[in-house]
């Protein structure tokens, strides 16, 4: 009964100190005009709606509404691979920085939150050259430059710096150009 107790004690304090339970912080406020633009994918965790996407860019305007207009884009394969495109439509949630915002694929009429994933910027370059964005859960991250390659070093501190949030860095993929 002992290493039972003593079993499901440890497994709680694994489930209550599991990263996505971890507190997240943003940066202090986003300036939406110069946010918005041509973003070149750096690296990412790599997800199924990502599956063999290389020279993948992000491009934010903005809506009649106030809202983004979101347009990713890559390559199947390589460089030369086929032309995917997926629009969506973005909101910011937190207003009082703007760095907490809705990403909705499905349905982009209307706001739905059930089907929209959560966009947290967690890095911000103070000239808007270079970003990281993931969420709470740890399961998402990007990495993001406005040019194609971005200066190893300044890689590397957003890559410790992702560490120092409790993301799992060894799943990194680094985008193919």
């Amino acid at each position: 009964m002992k290493k039972l107790v003593l079993f499901f004690s440890m497994l709680m304090c694994s489930v209550a100190l599991s990263s996505s339970s971890l507190p997240l912080d943003t940066v202090d406020y986003v300036d939406l005009d110069r946010y918005l633009g041509k973003w070149y994918e750096i690296a990412r965790f790599d997800q199924s709606f990502q599956k063999g996407c290389t020279a993948v860019e992000a491009n934010y305007s903005l809506r009649k509404d106030g809202d983004i207009k979101v347009i990713n884009t890559c390559r199947v394969g390589s460089p030369d691979g086929e032309y995917k495109e997926a629009e969506a439509r973005a909101w910011v949630v937190d207003e009082e920085t703007n760095a907490k915002l809705k990403v909705q694929f499905f349905l982009r009429g209307i706001k739905l939150p059930i089907f929209a994933g959560n966009y947290w910027i967690l890095e911000l370059d103070e000239d808007y050259q270079y970003a990281m964005v993931g969420d709470k859960s740890r399961k998402y991250l990007w990495i993001l430059s406005r040019t194609k390659e971005l200066d190893e070093k300044i890689y590397l501190e957003l890559v410790a710096k992702a560490k120092d949030l409790h993301f799992d860095v060894s799943k990194l993929l680094k985008t193919q150009q």
